[in-house]
């Protein structure tokens, strides 16, 4: 019921909020230790996630990302044989560039190795950097750089988290200038001026009107 409760509780707060054992029991009657164990309880279960990385400063931190839906779903054990169904025919591998892109990660680094589930989980936001016109080397990089020392538990929540949390603004809205006008030679003094149809300069526009 601690698990339940919190897992509700983390789930309605905004991004960012802080979510630390001591936190935590500065807010709910329950000790540190009963926290600890219903953080446990939920990270066991795939509703929580905790990544450690490393902030421009050089400091390491821990970040936690809560899931509405477990990262991991446990099956319930059976009681009695049911009869089985023909399985369904399994996913396509993924393809295209932002599925290369993430498949490749694990030759930069060991540790991003990803499962073809996460890799159609993440593809959406690797699309959204390239629609953006972020080189794939750059997205490569923003991904890779940086990545704290030691295992990492959950590189697929990494990888969410920096896709949303570094993706940078869409280019602004360049329209291509038209071109100018062509050059017209004027009818009344023969000099060169610009205008979309042949006819007479601007200073010999009067003398005709007249």
């Amino acid at each position: 019921m601690t698990a339940i409760g919190l897992a509700t509780h983390i789930q309605s707060l905004p991004a960012g909020s802080r979510i630390g054992i001591k936190a935590l029991a500065q807010r709910f009657p329950e000790g540190e230790m009963r926290i600890a164990s219903a953080l446990r309880e939920l990270e066991a279960h795939g509703y929580l996630a905790r990544v450690k990385e490393r902030l421009p400063s050089g400091r390491i931190v821990t970040r936690t990302v809560s899931y509405n839906k477990p990262m991991t779903p446990t099956a319930p054990p059976a009681e009695a044989e049911a009869p089985r169904e023909p399985d369904p025919p399994p996913d396509p591998a993924p393809v295209g560039a932002p599925a290369d892109l993430l498949l490749g990660l694990r030759a930069s680094d060991p540790r991003l190795l990803l499962t073809e589930r996460d890799v159609r989980r993440l593809a959406p936001g690797v699309t959204a950097w390239l629609a953006r016109g972020v080189p794939p080397d750059v997205v490569r990089g923003a991904l890779t750089n940086g990545l704290p020392e030691g295992a990492i538990r959950h590189p697929a929540a990494l990888l969410a988290h920096r896709l949303t949390a570094l993706l940078p603004p869409p280019l602004p809205d360049r329209r291509p200038v038209p071109p100018p006008d062509p050059l017209q030679t004027c009818d009344g003094c023969d000099r060169a001026f610009r205008a979309a149809r042949p006819g007479r300069c601007r200073d010999c526009r009067p003398y005709a009107a007249a």
